[in-house]
C-alpha cells in the first residue's frame, strides 16, 4: 500500500489528475491520498448522493404502489 501511495504521488505531483478518467478502484486510492479534511468532505457528499437516491427510489415506490 505504501509503494501504491508513493507511485500516486509521484503522478500527483506532475500534474492535475482528471478522476473522470479513472478506474472506481483508482478513484479510491486517490481519494485515501487526501488529508482526513477533505476526505471527510468527499465521503460526506457522497453519502448525501446517495442517500436522496435511496429517497427517491422510496417515494417513487410509495407513489407507484
Amino acid at each position: 500500500m505504501l509503494i501504491e501511495k508513493r507511485n500516486a504521488l509521484k503522478c500527483a505531483s506532475v500534474g492535475e489528475i482528471t478522476i473522470g478518467d479513472k478506474s472506481l478502484t483508482e478513484k479510491v486510492k486517490l481519494i485515501a491520498l487526501l488529508d482526513e479534511d477533505e476526505k471527510n468532505v468527499v465521503f460526506k457528499m457522497i453519502d448525501a448522493f446517495l442517500t436522496k437516491k435511496k429517497f427517491k427510489e422510496f417515494f417513487e415506490q410509495q407513489l407507484a404502489s
